[in-house]
């Protein structure tokens, strides 16, 4: 199975395409999408598309996993990120793409095993059982733990314990 996992935002979009033949996990690229202060927003999401139109072109993952919605005290950064989610989530859904999505607090407890885990708890994490060289950055590390949930979350489907939810 290979995932694209993505962990939206405006500015700093996480990506990462994992793996899994067998019991073999690996991380095949991961990264950020850093976009600039000074583009506009419709940039941004233009930005968030266009990479990840390339990221699904060139790995053909079978399908997309996001963060799910946070919650935060600003209408204006929930309006935001929601735009975040909305590009990541179009370029997927026009390759046909299945997405699914997974709230941060599973994800966290997948990964690390608390919930209520730091992100740099996070990235030792996801370092860790990817048997990475290096330790990702935090939006990066996201987006790996985000996939790494799903294929666990997957294992465990065929295996009859848990539902999934598509978008």
């Amino acid at each position: 199975m290979r995932v694209l996992a993505i962990d939206p935002s405006l500015r700093s979009t996480g990506y990462a395409i994992l793996d899994k033949t067998g019991q073999k996990l690996s991380a095949l690229e991961w990264g950020t999408i850093k976009n600039k202060p000074a583009l506009r927003g419709s940039g941004c999401l233009l930005a968030i598309h266009t990479r990840l139109n390339e990221l699904i072109q060139l790995h053909k993952p079978e399908c997309a996993v996001v963060e799910g919605i946070i919650f935060v005290q600003s209408h204006r950064t929930a309006i935001t990120l929601g735009a975040a989610r909305g590009a990541a989530i179009l370029a997927a859904a026009g390759h046909g793409l299945p997405v699914y999505e997974y709230a941060p607090r599973r994800v966290k407890q997948g990964v690390v095993g608390r919930g209520g885990a730091q992100k740099s708890q996070v990235a030792f994490m996801v370092r860790a059982l990817l048997g990475l060289t290096e330790t990702p950055d935090a939006d990066a590390a996201d987006a790996l733990a985000i996939g790494l949930t799903h294929l666990q979350t997957a294992e465990s489907v065929r295996m009859g314990a848990v539902i999934l939810e598509a978008i």
